[in-house]
């Protein structure tokens, strides 16, 4: 039985998300993309809360890796407003291309580290 595309990313995800964890020192940098916008969260694992959140929905209307960008410094200026430097990465099961990838550069550009 052939798996969908959205089966095997959740099967990706899950695989990631055993080894990535976040803390309030180094919290995990999630994505999630849909269609039409782009979504990062800084998450703290052990509390169980979000840090800072940034989405394409509150930002400049562009257009697919333009608007990953934008969210990428966004959530960057937000971690530097509360005071975190280093993060850990989850890309959510998605392949690290395209506006994934263009999200990470942009939020290592701004200043986190990962």
């Amino acid at each position: 039985m052939k798996l969908s595309k959205e089966q095997q990313r959740k099967r990706r995800k899950i695989r990631i998300r055993s080894k990535v964890s976040g803390t309030a020192a180094k919290p995990r940098l999630a994505v999630f993309r849909s269609s039409d916008a782009i979504y990062a969260q800084l998450i703290d694992d052990k509390a169980g809360k979000t840090i800072a959140a940034s989405s394409s929905l509150k930002l400049k209307k562009a257009k697919g890796t333009e608007l990953a960008k934008q969210v990428g410094i966004d959530i960057a200026k937000k971690a530097a407003a509360k005071k975190v430097t280093t993060c850990i990465f989850d890309r959510g099961g998605y392949l690290y291309h395209g506006r994934v990838k263009a999200l990470a550069e942009a939020a290592r550009e701004g200043g986190l580290q990962f």
